[in-house]
């Protein structure tokens, strides 16, 4: 059996079906509370993420580190609560779920790795390309090393953040939305995920912002498919630190 037949075809049509059984049997106001409770968190945490974004670091975290890596740690901060506290908030006290119903299970880890790999295999040689632009290269890595500064200490615990923030990303786009979303829409909750997805991307580079276009609806299908979403967290980073190890080879960092 290829990969194609085991995870694609016939997903948008068993999503569907899943989606009209569960809309048929359940309570519709039910169903449209709950839907409302998803996207009006997303929107509390989006919102929360990009003004709670602005505005200086700490005093004692930039005079204890270094002022690069107190400001990013905010950011990365920010972006941390906002994807994974205020839906975790919903879910225990609005939904009565749990975080696993979402996608943090590793439930079927051991046999639906394939596609991710491919899906990482396809992306590298893009990565690659585009590490040459100078969007790419006025972007990456985030963190700007000073003159004469190592990557230990600060850059290698930025990249601990860094990392940590894409978990939320994946949990809060293809576990939150997309699953908590597909009872309702179906197969047409990967599409509802997909536009706030993209447009966290506008301050980045344009090709970056179209592949994310791509890459975000391939991992929301691969989400329902595998009901995890700890296999498109391993991609995400990856990418990230590839992007990182890029743009610091281009400029003759080790």
């Amino acid at each position: 059996m290829s990969l194609r037949d085991r995870y694609f075809d016939g997903l948008v049509s068993r999503v569907e079906a899943d989606s009209h059984r569960a809309i048929g049997g359940g309570d519709p106001a039910a169903e449209g509370s709950r839907v409302a409770a998803i996207l009006l968190t997303a929107a509390l945490s989006l919102t929360a993420i990009s003004f709670g974004q602005n505005g200086a670091a700490p005093d004692w975290l930039a005079d204890w580190s270094t002022p690069e890596f107190a400001r990013l740690a905010r950011w990365a901060t920010v972006n941390i609560a906002g994807y994974l506290l205020l839906p975790w908030l919903a879910i225990r006290f609005v939904l009565g779920r749990r975080m696993r119903d979402f996608g943090l299970t590793a439930k079927g880890l051991a046999t639906s790795w394939q596609p991710y790999a491919v899906l990482l295999g396809l992306s590298v040689p893009f990565v690659v390309i585009a590490s040459f632009t100078d969007a790419f290269q006025s972007k990456y890595p985030f963190y700007g090393l000073s003159a004469g500064e190592s990557l230990w200490p600060w850059m290698v615990a930025w990249w601990a953040l860094y990392l940590l923030q894409f978990l939320g990303v994946e949990f809060f786009f293809r576990g939150f939305m997309t699953m908590g979303l597909a009872p309702r829409f179906g197969a047409g909750a990967v599409f509802v995920m997909v536009v706030p997805y993209v447009m966290i991307h506008f301050t980045k580079p344009l090709l970056e912002a179209l592949a994310a276009i791509v890459g975000g609806t391939v991992l929301g299908f691969l989400a329902l498919k595998t009901r995890s979403v700890w296999w498109g967290v391993a991609v995400h980073v990856s990418i990230a630190l590839l992007m990182d190890f890029l743009a610091l080879w281009q400029v003759g960092l080790p």
